[in-house]
């Protein structure tokens, strides 16, 4: 493991258990921190969501955490008030291992820069 990767994934834990703290509850994983970003993004508060619309909050949230990069823009909000993001910059063909590591890079760095949260 590089130190790269031993930072990523200390960075990683030290993420989760902040969001234990505040939530009560540890995320399960990678896809429950994008479901929290997604839910922070659309801004309504704790409702009850579809099954399509948990889907539509995961998309949300990796739009928004790879528009750090500049990947992705902000197009905006439809009549109901849910974000649009357009893409600018076609990610690289990565490996699901690799497409998880830059998720969880961009995931840690909205927390640090968008809510300073650790």
């Amino acid at each position: 493991m590089t130190n790269v990767d031993e930072q990523l994934v200390e960075e990683w834990e030290e993420l989760l258990n902040v969001l234990e703290k505040v939530l009560g509850k540890r995320p399960a994983d990678l896809n429950g921190v994008l479901f929290l970003i997604g839910v922070q993004e659309l801004g309504k508060g704790p409702i009850t969501f579809t099954k399509e619309q948990k889907q539509d909050l995961m998309h949300i949230a990796i739009c928004k955490v790879l528009s750090l990069s500049g990947f992705y823009e902000l197009e905006g909000l439809d009549k109901d008030g849910w974000p649009h993001w357009k893409v600018v910059e076609k990610l690289p063909h990565f490996s699901l291992i690799s497409q998880e590591t830059l998720l969880k890079m961009h995931v840690i760095r909205y927390f640090k820069e968008e809510l300073d949260f650790f």
